[in-house]
């Protein structure tokens, strides 16, 4: 492959991962993140347990965690009227991973 197509390879992977990059770029959002990612349970957090850890407000980790499942980071599960929120790791997240496996082959092939 040519510099010009692992560039266009790069600028696609970019396009496809915007969301996520949005998502997951935001600081409080990360704080969400990493107390789903902390968690021992297995089967996901509901909003006031991510409130309690996280210090927010429970409108705000409602809000950040809409705007973390739109973009594919997270899903969410119900249980009657509990929702269950957990990392999404077999698809969005795994975008990022061919970003930047195809920037490191870049730059290891031309640099």
């Amino acid at each position: 492959m040519n510099k010009q197509d692992q560039l266009n390879r790069i600028k696609e992977d970019f396009i496809h991962s915007q969301k996520v990059l949005q998502a997951i770029g935001d600081e409080t959002r990360q704080s969400i993140l990493l107390v789903l990612m902390g968690t021992e349970c297995q089967t996901g957090l509901r909003v006031g347990e991510i409130t309690e850890q996280t210090h927010l407000s429970r409108p705000a980790v409602s809000h950040h965690l809409k705007i973390l499942r739109e973009a594919g980071v997270i899903l969410m599960r119900k249980e009657g009227t509990m929702n269950f929120y957990y990392i999404n790791i077999r698809t969005k997240i795994g975008l990022l991973k061919n970003l930047v496996s195809d920037i490191d082959k870049f730059l290891e092939d031309f640099y």
